[in-house]
């Protein structure tokens, strides 16, 4: 079964995911991320600027579809449409709605920031993974001061 955690309480959700792939990366992990086309767009942006002595390889698409084969060993995916991808056990979800099929991802982490609408999107999601009987964290950022 999928481990679902949500992180709650995020600034900057872009720039904290950047951080997250970041981490998730130098440990040897294999993420897609998923969200809508202006997000991921910005994501995209982001990971090429946000540390300028590091580089997240990643590679954006609307699926996997389109994933050259030579590239199906980069790190990091960023997928409109998520679906598991060989060797890719964690799935990142900036998107409003509940991710549907998590077939073979071992990790979903949820993305969720400080305003209410996205609160109240991130509270459906729960309920959804909570009634397929998921296991769920729950991690508050704290906001350095």
């Amino acid at each position: 079964m999928t481990a679902v955690a949500f992180h709650f309480n995020v600034p900057q959700r872009l720039d904290y995911t950047c951080r997250l792939l970041r981490k998730a990366t130098r440990a040897g992990a294999r993420v897609v991320v998923t969200g809508d086309d202006h997000d991921l767009a910005t994501l995209d942006r982001q990971l090429w600027v946000f540390d300028p002595l590091e580089f997240v390889a990643h590679w954006r698409g609307p699926s996997v579809n389109g994933l050259p084969k030579r590239l199906r060993h980069t790190p990091v995916l960023l997928l409109e449409l998520p679906s598991a991808v060989q060797g890719h056990a964690v799935l990142v979800n900036l998107g409003p709605a509940a991710v549907q099929a998590l077939e073979g991802f071992d990790r979903l982490i949820e993305v969720v920031g400080l305003d209410e609408a996205g609160r109240s999107e991130a509270r459906l999601r729960w309920k959804h993974y909570s009634a397929l009987g998921l296991t769920i964290e729950r991690h508050d950022v704290k906001v350095a001061r």
